[in-house]
């Protein structure tokens, strides 16, 4: 497909929509992990996130008919991933959960490809990460779910208040709520 890395999102999914699969898996591939990690982190829980991950993009191949271009793709995918994970707690009465330890999956873990710091500064690295999981993790939910659109999904303010369906001075307060905890939590490392 000439010109695929160039091609925006949102003409590959109106030529999708349009009939061409290519272009769904050029989608896909672009957005597999990012929406994967989104709901892993939301929900703990990698076989279900693993079975929310299929049903978000089963409703994309079912919701394609319709798609016109309103917003961002990012901003229409992830409010799919976001209506789709808030019918999972509510069919089983959770309350949304977030985790970013390489531990607890090991889709998480840093490639071999990325720089390997000396044992010392790894050690260091190491003990930070865990800090910010930890403060992750204690974010208030809606707080917390405004950060991972922002970190996962690259996502805008306004394209966090489309995804999440809320004003967007209320995604705004979220984020910077959120950020201004981590960075609170944070601050002994500096």
């Amino acid at each position: 497909m000439p010109g695929s890395a160039d091609t925006s999102d949102e003409d590959l999914m109106l030529r999708y929509r349009d009939g061409d699969a290519g272009a769904f898996d050029l989608l896909y591939g672009r957005h597999k992990g990012g929406t994967y990690r989104y709901l892993l982190r939301q929900c703990r829980d990698a076989a279900a996130a693993e079975e929310l991950h299929q049903d978000v993009w089963m409703n994309l191949v079912r919701a394609r008919g319709g798609y016109a271009v309103q917003a961002k793709f990012t901003t229409w995918l992830y409010r799919l991933a976001h209506n789709r994970l808030m019918d999972h707690f509510r069919k089983h009465g959770q309350e949304p959960l977030a985790s970013l330890d390489a531990d607890d999956d090991p889709a998480l873990e840093l490639s071999a490809a990325d720089a390997a710091p000396q044992p010392a500064d790894a050690y260091e690295l190491r003990r930070q990460a865990a800090e910010l999981v930890r403060l992750i993790g204690e974010l208030p939910p809606a707080q917390r779910e405004a950060f991972l659109l922002q970190q996962e999904g690259e996502l805008t303010v306004e394209e966090i208040a489309t995804a999440t369906g809320v004003p967007r001075e209320t995604a705004k307060s979220r984020l910077r709520y959120a950020l201004a905890r981590l960075r609170e939590g944070m601050s002994k490392w500096r």
